[in-house]
Order: C-alpha cells, then structure tokens, then sequence
C-alpha cells in the first residue's frame, strides 16, 4: 500500500513533520544489495499530540523513530521540527529526549543525580538544577526516593527515573523505545495510564514504538500502522480498529472476522447467500467480489433459534468477562464470537447448531 499522505495537518501548525523519509541499510560486503527498512514514509503531528508507530517486529517503526532522534542517518527525505529541518543536526542538538527500553539509568548514580545527568552537561547552576529535579520527582512519583541507588529500586520505579531524565530537560519532542517491555502486566497497565496522563499535563509532542496493540489503544491520539517499511493506515484509535484501510491492518489489530461475498449496491452485500446491510458504505461496483471485516464483540449469537446465517460450534472457551466461540459458517470458515456475561448467558456445547448476525453498523468493507 501506497504511504499515506499527512491527514488534517497542515505543514504550518505542525510540531513534527516526515516527508519522503526512506532508511536502506547497505550490505558491506555488496553495496549493490540493501535491505529497505523505511520507504517513503510522510507524516505530520500537531504539538501535545501522542503518536503511536506500531506494527510487527521488522515493520520499520524502531528505524523510523532512531531517525528522528538522530542515531540514524536518512538515505531519503527529510524530517522536520517546525519548520526546521533536523536531518543533519546531531541528537544532542535536536530537542528531543528518548525513553530506552532498557532504562539506561546509570548504576552508580543515585535516583538524583540520574535525573539532574543531562542539566549538569549543560552546565545549569545548582539551584536550578535542585529545582527542577524535585519538580519532575514529584511528577513522576519519585518524591522521597532520590537519594536510592538503583539498585533499590523496583523495575517500574527505574522506568520513572528513565522518564524523568527526560522530562527534566524539557525537551520539544519526548521519543519512547518500546519503554515497558521489561514490566509485568498489571505494571504495564499502571505505567501506561501514567504516562499518558503526564504527557497529557506536560503537552509534550510524543512518539511512541510499541507492537503491543492495547498499549498503542490505550495510549494514542494519533496510531500509525506500519508493515514492511511503508504506512499502511494512519488515524486515531477507534478509526483503525473499526475502520481499517487494508486486511493487514484488520488482522494484525485485535481480533478480526472476514466476511467474503459480493456487492449488492452501495449500501449493502450479500454473504453465504445472505443480504448484510452496509450503512458506512460498499466501495465496489455492484457484483464484484468483496471482503469485510467485522470484529467478534460485533456478532451476536443466538443458541436458541435465529440468526441470519447458521453455523455449528466448533470450540468455546471462558474468560471470565465473557466467552469466545468459534462457529464454523458454510463457505466462510471459522468465525470467532464474543459471548459477554458468558457465565449467566451459558455457551453452547461444541457441535451445537446455532445461528450468527452481525451488526450492519460494524461490518467494514476493505477497500480494494
């Protein structure tokens, strides 16, 4: 899919601007051969926005983001804070500060002076300097604790050292390497809901790296979905989980259902035989073969009679919160159903006949 052009931002109120951007890393032993790890990638975010690269191990998103902070070197295009292009400015000079996944806090430093490292290079005198480090502590929870090592401290209170380091230096764009990859789940869920609520108080222009497709839901106003170097979709959350612009996209974020048939008219297709009504629209001339994505929460089951199309169970599985159920439909395949309130609901037993409908206003139809 073709890069997608930046969406509602015009160049003059952008924060940060990618145009054309391209990265192929050059075989040393062959420099006619190269791998293209970003190709013609375009995009533009407003200031206070939090932007989320995300897609695959290999997509580009981690390239993409070392290119603006700077360790890596473009081979193609431009980047741009403001109106000011960066490309040849080294990291130190760009005004943006990165969040490692590894912390990268120092051992032998206390919480203290990792924090105030960076206002020290810049050679700040020390009332500023203990200002400013008590603020961002507070900030960031660390109140107390800024005369421990490291080494007492747990893996989500190194995190927040990481992260104030950054802040601290008041950067023009904070930058985020797949920053919680290190942390438990339920520590995931917390630093998350923290980093958002104090980018959101900070108004910092963010980008995140992540392949985590919660997180990057959780996190963003702004998700960029990539695939082999390229932008495959870019808009806020709800835009690319319920309406994706390819099967990529439907497939790799959350779970997804792919209705195959044909065009009826504009506003509706036709399924196993069965008519589906398409409000949001059919981009395809009437006849033509059609896929559309409609996500498990989407389809309703019915164990008692019913349904629009019928299909037999072929496995069921409880969660808890609700159920899954996978129902075999002639000339579909396997759908997956969420059952919510599965445990007063029931499930159905594997082999039941039972009956399927989805929701008009949910079902997506890709575009070619």
């Amino acid at each position: 899919m073709a890069s997608q052009e930046p969406r509602h931002v015009d160049e003059h109120e952008a924060d940060l601007r990618i145009v054309g951007l391209g990265k192929t890393f050059v075989s040393p032993e062959d420099p006619s051969e190269g791998v293209v790890a970003v190709d013609d990638v375009n995009l533009s975010f407003r200031k206070g926005q939090l932007v989320t690269l995300l897609g695959p191990s290999g997509c580009g998103k981690t390239t993409l983001l070392r290119m603006i902070a700077g360790f890596e070197e473009p081979t193609a295009g431009d980047i741009f804070f403001g109106s000011a292009r960066v490309n040849e400015l080294a990291p130190n000079r760009r005004d943006a500060a990165m969040v490692f996944q590894s912390y990268a806090i120092f051992p032998h430093l206390d919480v203290f002076d990792n924090i105030a490292f960076g206002l020290r290079l810049k050679h700040l005198d020390r009332r500023t300097i203990q200002d400013r480090v008590d603020t961002v502590a507070g900030l960031v929870g660390l109140e107390g604790m800024t005369k421990r090592p490291p080494s007492q401290l747990s893996g989500g209170q190194q995190q927040r050292v990481a992260l104030a380091r950054c802040i601290v230096m008041e950067p023009r764009l904070l930058l985020f390497d797949e920053p919680l990859s290190n942390l438990d789940a339920k520590l995931r869920d917390q630093m998350r809901v923290e980093i958002r609520d104090l980018q959101q108080r900070l108004g910092i222009t963010s980008v995140y790296v992540t392949h985590d497709q919660v997180e990057a839901m959780a996190l963003s106003d702004v998700v960029v979905v990539m695939n082999a170097g390229r932008v495959e979709q870019v808009g806020n959350p709800i835009e690319v989980y319920a309406r994706p612009a390819s099967r990529f996209v439907a497939d790799f974020i959350g779970k997804a259902n792919f209705l195959e048939g044909r065009a009826l008219d504009g506003t509706a297709i036709e399924v196993a035989g069965v008519r589906v009504d398409v409000p949001n629209g059919v981009p395809h001339p009437a006849g033509s073969a059609v896929t559309a994505v409609v996500r498990p929460e989407a389809l309703t089951l019915h164990q008692t009679g019913g349904g629009s199309l019928r299909g037999r169970v072929a496995r069921t599985a409880f969660l808890g919160s609700l159920g899954e159920v996978v129902v075999d439909v002639p000339g579909q395949g396997s759908w997956l159903i969420d059952v919510p309130n599965a445990a007063e609901v029931g499930l159905p037993g594997v082999d039941d006949e039972v009956g399927v409908t989805p929701s008009a206003r949910s079902v997506h139809v890709l575009p070619a």
